[in-house]
């Protein structure tokens, strides 16, 4: 089948064209803006990209199938002649996935405010460690497992990270409503994506219709810590184990400890020790994620006993590009950068750069750029967090014109409120003003360490790379 994917230099739309490629699929697509890392790859793999959006160009590329990226919306001429024309199937990358790759799979889907992409490339690791040949659809880009994506063996299991966020602009479910779940992971729940929900409640309503399309013979693990999850319910028709750090647990996180290269923690199965972990990864928050995607992976080999499932490998285990990297490491100076973009994110990162480095000056550089961090809605939780660094910089909100000034992060607000707590803030009009401010203030002797964590889910228009460059020099 001739597949063209709209939106095709994304990570997840990307990684699903690599699939169908690999599954024996003629792709090709195109994006508005070609850009390395992912057009590399296609590249690599013999997929033509087009650039920018051209009906008449679809129509005479004649593909049998057209998967519409969510990115993408009404008035997008492609989009528009598919509608007028309806000469052309098409469908949501959610809806291929399950068509394409995931119907008959056991497929282990990993959902959660937070941690979804390392705990989908940690169950795919330990799979692999454990002698599997899994599938494996991660929306990021790992360094463990070593691709982004991976058809697998076809009696083995498939692990995809299942966002909450809408399918497509013609349908509003949650991506992970399509995944066919046997064994779903709830890693925590927060409200966040204020564009496409109203309120907690909403979150938790599309959190409950993905638990009840879990079969009885499957799985459901959740973070029995989080009381926004216990508020779902006793989940009765299927198999449920909790993980945390609470004694109620089934799966518990004990003796956890940190320091600056090492992180060590034990685990302990319905009051069985499993095992010890020795790892470099940082913060109690990823100790659960290693807890999540362990279990998971036990009970898909090991059913009765997912102890069985070797630890051994976390050790080896390297991450996730944009989690929590260490960018430049100086005796002097050490250069972070986390995909962070709500405010519980930011806090579990600095809270753990605090102990990795309890002696250094702890820097943090945030950008609004989020559909829901460019807003007030959650203005107050990233005022919390962030004023737990010693000092901050605020770049500029993500496309101001398309939100009222009322409904706008206010970054002068923040910055103002950050200095009546004794924490040094700044802000510019410009992402390249900001740099320079940053440079100014940071590249200056110090008398004890600096840590500067770059906080984005966007490309801080090149500033991390051009201050990595400065510093180096």
């Amino acid at each position: 089948m001739k597949l063209y994917f709209m939106g095709l230099c994304g990570t997840a739309m990307g990684n699903a064209a690599l699939l169908a490629r690999a599954a024996g699929h003629e792709v090709l697509g195109a994006d508005a803006g070609v850009y390395p890392p992912m057009s590399t790859v296609l590249a690599d793999a013999g997929i033509a990209l087009h650039e920018g959006y051209d009906a008449a160009r679809l129509e005479k590329l004649a593909p049998d199938l057209v998967v519409i990226g969510n990115a993408m919306s009404r008035g997008n001429p492609e989009i528009e002649w598919l509608l007028d024309s309806r000469a052309v199937a098409y469908t949501s990358l959610p809806a291929l996935l399950h068509d394409f790759v995931l119907n008959g799979r056991q497929n282990l889907v990993i959902a959660g405010t937070h941690g979804k992409t390392t705990t989908t490339a940690l169950t795919a690791f330990l799979l692999r460690a454990n002698g599997s040949d899994p599938g494996y659809l991660i929306g990021g880009v790992p360094v463990d497992p070593p691709t982004g994506n991976h058809l697998g063996a076809a009696d083995a299991p498939f692990v995809i990270e299942g966002d909450e966020y809408d399918s497509a602009f013609f349908d509003k479910r949650s991506k992970f409503i399509h995944y066919a779940p046997h064994i779903a992971v709830l890693n925590n729940l927060e409200f966040d994506h204020a564009d496409i929900f109203r309120d907690l409640a909403d979150v938790q309503r599309t959190f409950s219709h993905f638990t009840r399309i879990v079969p009885r013979n499957g799985w459901i693990l959740l973070n029995g810590d989080d009381d926004n999850l216990r508020a779902l319910g006793p989940l009765g028709w299927t198999q449920v184990a909790r993980v945390g750090v609470g004694e109620r647990n089934d799966l518990r996180i004990v003796e956890f400890t940190e320091q600056e290269t090492t992180v060590t923690f034990g685990l302990v199965w319905k009051g069985r020790r499993w095992g010890n972990v020795k790892w470099s990864q940082p913060g109690q928050f990823n100790a659960r994620n290693a807890a999540m995607a362990a279990l998971a992976a036990g009970l898909a080999l090991y059913p009765d006993d997912p102890t069985k499932l070797k630890l051994d490998a976390l050790a080896q285990f390297r991450g996730v590009k944009r989690r929590q990297e260490l960018l430049l490491d100086l005796p002097f100076l050490k250069v972070i950068e986390d995909f962070g973009h709500h405010p519980t994110a930011l806090a579990e990162t600095l809270r753990s750069l605090r102990n990795r480095y309890p002696n250094a000056l702890l820097t943090a550089v945030f950008e609004p750029r989020s559909n829901t961090a460019r807003t007030k809605v959650m203005q107050a939780g990233f005022t919390r967090a962030l004023g737990t660094a010693d000092e901050v910089f605020i770049g500029a909100v993500s496309r101001p014109e398309k939100l009222k000034e009322s409904e706008r992060f206010d970054v002068e607000a923040v910055t103002e409120h950050l200095h009546t707590q004794g924490v040094t803030a700044h802000t510019a009009p410009t992402h390249a003003a900001l740099l320079e401010k940053i440079r100014a203030t940071v590249l200056k002797p110090q008398e004890k360490l600096q840590v500067v964590v770059f906080f984005t889910n966007g490309s801080f228009d090149g500033i991390i790379p051009a201050f990595v460059k400065a510093a180096q020099t």
